[in-house]
């Protein structure tokens, strides 16, 4: 009797941690199973404490736990494996179920939990095998100690009575945990959890669906939110039989067992990140919208890998033979470098040559440059160019008492530019929501003035800033997108026959729009007209443009409403809570450093950090106070040393390369040269410095200013000089504290965005050191 032998998520993971002799004993076990699962040698039998859990033997000391999941017409049995386990961690109480709210199979092992808290849920664990059955791998155990050194057993003592305590859940009962998905064996232990510690324990074990309802309700959120950003995401769209298990395995993630399987293995579990999207994240990739579509949530949870798969998806379901229909953007060069090396390893080179992957700017320039004259294109210049132009102009003119060369570059950026406003009398009518200071028609009048002889001041010096080439690729793309509908509606109109529209400037042919998806990532620092360009760039439909991004991390002046520029998310917006990097020892220092501040959600609308959560953990950051910059540049090399020698063994003492595990955010440029000449010359570390092109140089360890940390991760971070006076810069904003309270507001905001964006950053390790008085925004 031959037999079809499939692989649970979980047990994969188990796999890719065993040993490399218990991988090859599992794919010898494999062929036998599959060739015959009830010959005597596998010794398959039923648990007694759950009739649809199976044990089965590997070899001697390791098991296959399994679960039937059906049977073919031609009599083949279906096997799922769902646990690879040493014999001494199989108990009778492992059991196997189908989710009423989700319809997949899961697994539920409480041989992770506390004793204590079992023992309060009235729950024993018996063990499968007994103890005294022989193992030849076994190690051998301790020689017994001579009779006469044998030491008196103490007196018993009586057990201490437990304190009683409040349960963690005390607020919920069986039904409601029941309701909201919650695997039916952790229902009762769930409900006599007394803290955090007991409720880690427990999700150890757990399904994804029990995992999040309970981390989410632990952490405060209110069982409808609990029901609609965790359940509801997950739920089958059709009601379910928690008895048809073949129905079950067609809804679960499994992995088939085959030759090739023992290649996936090997590789360990980098493939495990590739592949594996947690269910939530699945629905909001593989799902068809409408229309625009978003997702928010804190860093680590997961955006940018579900834009990733995104990608993935919509290349999987294009025809072969265009040429890259599908652009993936983000707003900085070295995150774009990135996005390129992780989607590069998600999805095979065939995929990958329909993706065009693009920082946001250089898609802009190269809409000017084909609607551009040979020799007619202006120099752009950044913002720092721009503001010491305006000062000039201001100086020239004797305004500089009257008007900031911030504000105006700004208010140009954010309302003349971003709103692509024609005229004067328009401008009187802008909308200039979250500007902060309010401007009277005459003062309006007089900045308009100013802000026509700025332009006119670059057009003579032949350069133009970002702003402004966002907007005038923005308004080519516009005209172009007019164009073919024109042509659309001209053909429909004349019954089919084809129409070419000649550009008289470029000789383009407007055939049809450059792309028929778009997805962007860290969506949240794009200017106005950047989203006017996209929007024009890909036609109105399904699956149009899926956006990424986190208001909590916006660490530049770019503020917008999808609905003013056309793209309407409403019903379509998804946000995570989950991190699946940041420990939660970190994650606490994180959020403290956004409390009490309130951001919007692209939309009009206020976002926030609420329910955002963790399942890791790992030691506390470390908050390192130094009297001077000499002593803390000192301590940070101590640091980063420990961590070096930590980082370039592995487990077992081999030598590892840990290149690109490290790194040391600054928040002043200036800084950045100093920690790299301090390393190199005092601490004998060899560095690569994060640029706008990536890790320029292949030292060991990486260093720049935290707005070049955007949308990466390190195993160990470190943070320096947050001091007061630098992190805010309190000389550049103090300014505003009097004269423009809500500029100076969001100069504080922006602060602590690079604040916050830079402490989740780091996996494993966080430490934050300063000299003098410490930022604000830390936690006391």
């Amino acid at each position: 009797m031959t037999a079809r032998l499939s692989l649970y998520q979980k047990a994969e993971q188990e796999l890719y941690k065993l040993d490399r002799s218990v991988k090859a004993k599992f794919y010898d076990f494999s062929h036998r199973f599959r060739e015959n699962p009830w010959q005597n040698g596998l010794k398959l039998q039923a648990l007694k404490g759950n009739a649809q859990v199976f044990s089965a033997r590997i070899d001697l000391s390791y098991r296959a736990l399994l679960t039937r999941t059906g049977t073919d017409a031609n009599g083949e049995e279906s096997w799922l494996v769902i646990a690879v386990r040493h014999r001494r961690d199989v108990y009778e109480q492992q059991s196997v179920a189908i989710n009423r709210v989700t319809g997949e199979i899961e697994f539920v092992d409480l041989s992770v939990v506390g004793e204590s808290t079992l023992r309060r849920a009235g729950i024993s664990l018996t063990p499968a095998e007994p103890e005294t059955e022989p193992a030849a791998d076994a190690e051998p155990l301790p020689p017994a100690a001579p009779a006469s050194v044998v030491p008196e057993p103490e007196p018993a003592l009586a057990p201490e009575p437990e304190s009683v305590s409040v349960p963690l859940l005390a607020a919920y009962d069986a039904t409601q945990l029941r309701d909201l998905g919650v695997a039916e064996p952790l229902i009762d232990v769930a409900l006599t959890l007394t803290d955090s510690v007991e409720l880690d324990q427990l999700v150890v074990g757990a399904p994804l669906l029990s995992k999040d309802v309970l981390y989410g309700l632990a952490a405060g959120m209110p069982l409808h939110e609990v029901r609609a950003e965790i359940t509801d995401k997950v739920a089958a769209p059709t009601p379910v039989d928690t008895e048809d298990f073949t129905a079950a395995l067609a809804r679960t993630t499994v992995t088939t067992v085959d030759d090739a399987l023992q290649k996936v293995l090997e590789e360990g579990d980098f493939r495990a990140w590739k592949v594996f999207l947690h269910p939530t994240q699945a629905r909001l990739v593989d799902h068809d919208y409408s229309g625009p579509a978003r997702v928010s949530g804190g860093p680590g949870t997961g955006k940018t890998i579900v834009a990733l798969h995104r990608v993935r998806y919509l290349a999987e379901r294009l025809p072969p033979g265009q040429n890259k229909p599908i652009l993936l953007t983000t707003f900085t060069k070295n995150l774009t470098t990135d996005l390129r090396a992780r989607l590069a390893s998600l999805v095979e080179p065939e995929l990958l040559a329909r993706v065009e992957i693009v920082h946001i700017d250089q898609l802009a320039a190269r809409v000017l440059g084909e609607n551009s004259a040979p020799g007619r294109g202006k120099n752009r210049v950044d913002d720092r160019v721009a503001v010491a132009e305006l000062r000039t102009q201001l100086l020239e003119l004797g305004e500089e008492q009257s008007w900031e060369p911030e504000f105006l570059k700004e208010e140009w950026e954010q309302v003349i530019l971003g709103q692509s406003i024609p005229t004067r009398a328009a401008y009187f009518q802008a909308r200039r929501a979250g500007r902060g200071r309010p401007l009277t028609r005459p003062e309006r009048n007089q900045v308009w003035k100013l802000l026509d002889q700025f332009t006119a001041r670059l057009d003579k010096l032949g350069i133009e800033t970002w702003g402004q080439a966002a907007e005038r690729a923005a308004r080519y793309e516009i005209d172009r997108a007019a164009r073919i509908q024109a042509r659309k509606e001209y053909k429909e109109e004349v019954g089919g026959r084809e129409l070419i529209h000649r550009d008289a400037d470029s000789g383009m042919r407007y055939l049809a729009h450059r792309y028929q998806h778009i997805v962007v990532d860290e969506a949240q620092d794009l200017r106005p007209a950047h989203w006017k360009m996209l929007r024009a760039m890909v036609p109105p439909g399904p699956n149009d443009l899926f956006i990424a991004g986190d208001t909590h991390q916006r660490i530049y002046d770019n503020q917008v409403s999808l609905g003013a520029v056309g793209i309407n998310i409403r019903g379509r917006a998804s946000r995570l809570t989950l991190s699946y990097r940041t420990t939660k020892e970190i994650l606490a220092k994180a959020l403290t450093v956004m409390s009490g501040e309130t951001f919007d959600d692209l939309d009009d609308g206020t976002d926030t950090l609420a329910g955002y959560r963790s399942v890791l953990h790992g030691p506390a950051p470390d908050l390192l106070p130094h009297v001077t910059w000499a002593e803390e540049l000192a301590g940070l090399a101590g640091t980063l040393l420990a961590w070096h020698q930590e980082l370039s063994t592995d487990d077992k003492g081999n030598p590892r390369d840990p290149r690109g595990l490290i790194a040391v955010a600054v928040p002043d440029r200036d800084k950045v040269s100093e920690v790299m000449y301090y390393l190199a010359t005092k601490a004998g570390l060899s560095y690569a410095e994060l640029t706008k092109d990536g890790p320029r140089g292949d030292g060991d360890i990486h260093v720049g200013t935290m707005h070049r940390f955007k949308g990466l991760e390190y195993q160990k971070l470190a943070i320096v000089a947050a001091s007061d006076g630098i992190l805010p810069r309190t000389a550049v904003i103090d300014r505003y504290r009097n004269d423009d309270p809500a500029r100076y507001q969001r100069e504080l905001r922006k602060s602590r965005a690079l604040l916050f964006v830079a402490t989740t950053r780091a996996r494993d390790a966080l430490a934050i050191s300063w000299h003098g008085k410490p930022s604000p925004f830390l936690p006391r």
